[in-house]
């Protein structure tokens, strides 16, 4: 069997949800299932944990139902990249189970480092490395991974040599993985995890980085002024970087998914996308229905409705997108403003797409101003870029040609760009994103539409947060004093 034939398994495991695809190694997706994972478990005390050992028994029936589908070889498949979502903590006991549900990173135990209290605890790791471990039983993890409280020398991204201070992060070495680059080989599938996931035996399983990195990877991100916008549960725009920076306030830092790499990271949108489920369900069942009377998803016919019936700037709806508070700004609250009688769901939905995007034009310009670049293209992943209406959007608000690829959840293709360039298929990240990226269409901009957006931005959108957050602080004090009145 040749070279041409092969396959590479790419695990992307999401806050949403668990894809698992199969790649051949031109990057042409020839089979996937994704699972939804259950709803966060989420706590006034600031918790937010996935509840039991979800991300392990979703990557097993995302497996699963993948082979079901499958109708080639599995000796064909060469290799697997595994991914999953970043800044989250796994707390592994002594026979590799989870000793606590996996802490999300919207769980406010994350702004600390891990303090050990439960002798149950033998290892505290990401949740690449717990699945790492599950997989090969090896104690490793992808040193591309480790973003936010960890003892780790942001320069070298190994482990602090310092012993005092190692020390001020309370975790004792003994229970952390080693670490590797990403697009290394971190061990083989065992028997075990064969038999769980039906994947064949002894397959290499390969590094990534963290899930942003991972995705700009298999977004084909250069370092030419191009500007990626993730839409995720998490929403946030990134650039290529050769150096970690340390000293900028409109963006941070990132391993990237290959050494050397660092990706620039903007601020971003908590809970971004999630506002559009929010939105689809707050219509409810009538829309639904309509929906499939017209053969769409909801998703596609709000589209569809929006496109015909609403004008850009959705006749001064403006949505903030504060769904999710930071964990230091707890007043902060999500808002529409604006409403008038002729306001309808098509509205709304268009006014969160236009909010997401007038965000993110923001956060990605002060990155820009600060790096002194200027952005030339915009490329869009995640599910969102599949509706034309939020591509347009995108390319007007921006001013820039909007891209989307053929491979629109691209995370799940850095992976697989990982594995092969760790398997020695590829002898370089600009061969093999050569090979495995491909774009898919482009958005150019609308004159009078970015004229529009621009005015909305500059004189209305863009002062919102601010002109109402003394506001949202005070409600925040009434309602706190309202339910401790004790106090």
């Amino acid at each position: 069997m040749g070279q041409k034939d092969s396959y590479i398994l790419a695990i992307d495991g999401g806050t949403q949800s668990t894809k698992v695809s199969l790649f051949d190694l031109s990057g042409r997706q020839v089979c996937a299932h994704s699972v939804r994972l259950r709803p966060m478990e989420l706590y006034a005390d600031g918790r937010a944990e996935h509840p039991d050992d979800d991300l392990w028994e979703s990557l097993i029936a995302a497996c699963r139902a993948m082979f079901d589908c499958f109708t080639g070889d599995k000796a064909a498949i060469i290799g697997v990249g595994l991914g999953s979502i970043r800044c989250c903590r796994a707390l592994i006991g002594a026979e590799g189970k989870l000793a606590a549900p996996v802490q999300s990173w919207m769980d406010s135990r994350l702004s600390r480092p891990y303090a050990h209290e439960d002798d149950a605890v033998r290892y505290v790791t990401t949740a690449t490395g717990y699945l790492t471990h599950r997989l090969t039983g090896e104690c490793r993890d992808t040193r591309a991974n480790y973003v936010g409280p960890w003892p780790i020398d942001p320069v070298t991204l190994d482990w602090i040599e310092d012993r005092a201070q190692f020390d001020a992060f309370t975790t004792p070495r003994k229970m952390l993985f080693d670490l590797v680059d990403p697009a290394t080989v971190l061990g083989r599938i065992t028997d075990f995890a064969s038999a769980a996931t039906g994947i064949p035996r002894d397959l290499p399983v390969v590094a990534t980085a963290n899930d942003k990195a991972v995705e700009a990877l298999g977004a084909g991100l250069s370092d030419d002024g191009t500007i990626l916008v993730s839409l995720g549960t998490y929403i946030t725009s990134m650039m290529m970087g050769a150096e970690n920076r340390f000293d900028a306030s409109a963006y941070f830092s990132n391993p990237g998914a290959l050494p050397g790499e660092f990706l620039y990271e903007s601020g971003g949108i908590r809970r971004g996308m999630s506002t559009v489920t929010w939105i689809r369900d707050l219509m409810g069942s009538d829309l639904v229905k309509a929906a499939e009377a017209a053969g769409l998803s909801p998703e596609a016919y709000l589209n569809q409705l929006a496109e015909a019936e609403v004008p850009p700037g959705c006749d001064g709806l403006y949505t903030v997108l504060n769904w999710l508070a930071r964990p230091t700004h707890t007043h902060e609250r999500g808002m529409m403003i604006g409403f008038n009688g002729a306001h309808k769901g098509p509205h709304m939905f268009r006014s969160v797409l236009e909010g997401i995007a007038m965000t993110m034009k923001n956060h990605a310009q002060a990155m820009c101003d600060e790096l002194g670049a200027v952005p030339s293209r915009l490329i869009v992943s995640g599910g969102g870029s599949n509706g034309d209406l939020f591509m347009q959007i995108f390319a007007d608000v921006f001013g820039i040609p909007a891209q989307r690829n053929e491979v629109n959840g691209s995370a799940s293709l850095g992976a697989a760009i990982c594995t092969a360039l760790a398997l020695g298929v590829y002898t370089d990240r600009q061969q093999a994103v050569a090979n495995m990226v491909r774009p898919r269409d482009q958005f150019a901009p609308i004159p009078e539409n970015v004229a529009l957006y621009q005015a909305i931005n500059r004189d209305v959108y863009s002062h919102l947060a601010a002109e109402t957050d003394t506001l949202l602080q005070r409600s925040q004090e009434i309602l706190q004093a309202s339910s401790n009145p004790g106090q």
